[in-house]
Order: structure tokens, then sequence, then C-alpha cells
């Protein structure tokens, strides 16, 4: 029997760790596992008086990203007497003091644009309640709705900016608002971004955070196997976690060590080498010693004894046959490099098999 989400969380807490990077699957509790977090930091918090409950960073123990920040904003398409499109900004402390009391609104603008196409040019109404985007060059009175993966790397670049500005104060120590601060805690910035920009995002955050005092700690949790793979590697990580559900509604936070957390980059390289075989109608003999080294280290990663593990009970018999031939098939000059259509029909449906079952290639979906 596993553990509550409340306690992994305490297990989170409870390390002197700088960084913890978690790797779950969606729909694991990633986002749920967040908020557990953030109430557990909460309720150390002493207030002055019941006014400092709201958001004032200098009584904030933990600033945090989850899918629950980019609910903080929605689009108003249709207003009754005007026809551009606008994002609202419900009333939030967390906004409110970013952009109307510390006026950062220039430096989130510029890194949205970095992160994005650099033409769409945000404009923000006086009190902050709104958001409106049009395109430079063109005329700025016609207002244009951008795409979700745009909005939601706009959310971020908000939140991105307040870390940055949080710890360039903290390291400056250009002010004491921020003298409480010791837990971020970042939960699938990436969302919908487009491979480049996942890149940029994932270096840009490894570099902020080891320019991060020491005493702060960050937790960061992902689905996105690339992401994970490039701030592993940037910040020199000895170990990670996967975060996994068990059938008895409890979570285990399991560590890996070493090699297990490199090969992400190589999945996505592999998987991408099979599917141009599947699209192009050419796959070879490798291909098919590709999948099963796929399955190999993606079972590896999970902690299951056999690759053969992760097959659905309908694809195992071939799954095996297939796999098992091609992976100790020699090659000589002699051979016929393609394999024969029956063969080749099954490449498709088990690739797709460990993509269903695992999710780490499913990149444009909410996390819940």
């Amino acid at each position: 029997m596993g553990k509550s989400l409340v306690g992994i969380a305490q297990q989170l807490k409870n390390t002197d760790e700088k960084v913890q990077l978690i790797y779950a699957f969606n729909g694991v509790g990633k986002t749920r596992l967040s908020r557990e977090f953030k109430e557990l930091v909460s309720e150390e918090t002493d207030y002055e008086d019941e006014d400092d409950a709201e958001y004032k960073p200098n009584h904030n123990k933990i600033i945090y990203y989850n899918a629950l920040t980019e609910d903080l904003f929605y689009w108003e398409n249709y207003p009754q007497n005007d026809h551009e499109p606008k994002l609202k900004i419900q009333e939030n402390s967390f906004t409110k003091w970013m952009l109307k009391e510390q006026g950062y609104e220039k430096d989130a603008i510029s890194i949205f644009q970095e992160y994005t196409y650099n033409k769409i040019t945000p404009h923000f109404n006086p009190d902050y309640s709104e958001v409106t985007f049009s395109l430079r060059g063109d005329d700025t009175s016609k207002k244009i709705k951008i795409s979700k993966g745009e909005e939601s790397n706009f959310i971020w670049s908000l939140f991105y900016t307040f870390i940055k500005k949080a710890i360039d104060a903290i390291t400056e120590k250009e002010t004491d608002k921020f003298n409480n601060l010791e837990y971020i805690y970042i939960d699938d910035p990436v969302t919908s971004l487009d491979e480049d920009y996942l890149i940029r995002l994932a270096i840009n955050l490894g570099e902020l955070i080891k320019n991060a005092p020491e005493r702060m700690h960050f937790i960061i949790s992902t689905h996105n196997t690339l992401f994970y793979n490039i701030l592993y590697n940037q910040l020199g990580l000895k170990n990670g976690f996967f975060l996994k559900n068990l059938e008895d509604g409890t979570f285990e936070l399991i560590e890996k060590k070493g090699d297990s957390n490199r090969t992400f980059a190589y999945h996505l390289h592999i998987r991408n080498l099979i599917e141009q075989a599947i699209k192009d109608n050419c796959i070879q003999r490798y291909h098919i010693a590709f999948l099963r080294n796929l399955y190999e280290k993606t079972a590896s990663f999970l902690g299951h004894e056999k690759w053969s593990n992760l097959l659905s009970p309908e694809l195992k018999q071939q799954g095996l046959r297939l796999m098992n031939h091609y992976n100790h098939y020699t090659l000589s000059n002699l051979e016929v490099p393609e394999p024969p259509e029956s063969d080749k029909s099954w490449v498709s449906p088990l690739l797709d098999n460990l993509i269903n079952k695992c999710s780490y290639a499913k990149h444009d979906e909410n996390n819940n």
C-alpha cells in the first residue's frame, strides 16, 4: 500500500534537495499533488492579521504554477457591444500585485514574445482586468484571438516573470518582500508548446534554478518526456522521481537514479524514426528491433521486470513473436532488409499500444 497525496506532499517537503523533478502520466494526480503541497506549506504561514491572508509576497512561503493558474484567465469572445476577443483576468491578488503594483508588464510581454511568434503583442487595459492581442506591423486596432498554446504560454510568461523577479530580489538583497519564500512548485508549464519553444523554456528555467539561492527549493512535475530530459541533464541531477497511482487509490513516489532518467530524448528519437517509417511505408527489419528497444527502455524506467508487461492482451502473442524474432535476427549482406507485409502490419498497432498505455508522447492534453 502506498501513500495519500498528502503523504507524498509531506515526503517532498521533508527533503533538503534543491530540486525534485517528477515525471508522471496525465491523469495520475500531478496537479492535485501541487495543491496538496501548497496547502501543506501554507498551513505553516503565520499571518499578522486576516487581511494578510490575501496575497502578500513578504508572508508567502510558496509560489506555484499549475492548471488552476490558467483558470484565472478566460476568453470573452463576443461582448454585447464590442466584437473584439478579450482574455479576461479574474480578480486575484497575484496579477494585481505583479502587474499593477510592481509594473512587470513589459518584462512578461518580452518573455512571451521570446517563446512564441514575436509579432503577437499583448495589450492590458488600465486596471489589468483584461488583455487583448494584435499583430505588430498590422492595424493594432484589429484584435485577434490567440491559440490555446499561445494562451498557455502567455500565462506561463507572467508566472515566469514573477519567479525571476523574486529570485533576483533575493539574490541582490534589494527588498525584504521575499524573505519567507522557500518553495517554488511548477506543474507542467509546457502544455501545447511547440518543441523548439519547449526546449528554450526548459533551458531558461534550468538556468534560473541554477542561479537561485540555495535556500530555495523547487518541485517540478511534468508528463512531457523532452522537458524532463532537458531539465534533468541541464541541472546535473543524480536522481528523478516517477509518480505512480496504485490500484488501491494510493500513490507511490519512486526514486529513479542514473541513466534511466537520461533516455527520454532517445525514446523520442527512436519513436520518430519508427513513425516516419510507418508513414513512408518503408519499415525495415531494424525498425522492429528499434521498437523492441523502445519497449525495453520504457519498461525499465517504469520499473517493470519484463518489457512484455507493456503489451496489451490482444497484442501479446504477435508482439512477443515479432520483436523477439527481429531482435535476435542476424543481418548479413545476403538478407532482404524489408520484412514481409504480414509482419510490417503489426508495427503501427504495437507502437500505438506503447504510446496509449504510457501516454508519454501525449503532450497536448490537459493535466488533472
